[in-house]
């Protein structure tokens, strides 16, 4: 009943060290173009949001709150 317990978990702690660790890969330098690609960015429609972004800033005359730095006095 032991053995069996000890087996189980073995394999369990080596299933989970697989996953964690299949996600680590080194790119090489030619390969790093399709990274970079438009359709790898999270946001699927920059232009878009960068033109809603821009609405909500005129509209509101505010900006910022979208990971820009500075404050409400105008320094940076």
């Amino acid at each position: 009943m032991r053995d069996i317990l000890l087996l189980t978990l073995t394999g369990l702690v080596l299933i989970v060290f697989g996953l964690a660790f299949s996600g680590c890969v080194a790119v090489k330098p030619y390969q790093r173009e399709h990274l970079a690609d438009r359709i790898m960015a999270f946001e699927a429609v920059a232009d878009e949001d960068a033109m809603d972004r821009h609405f909500l800033e005129t509209r509101e005359g505010s900006s910022g709150g979208q990971g820009g730095a500075g404050g409400g006095c105008a320094c940076n």
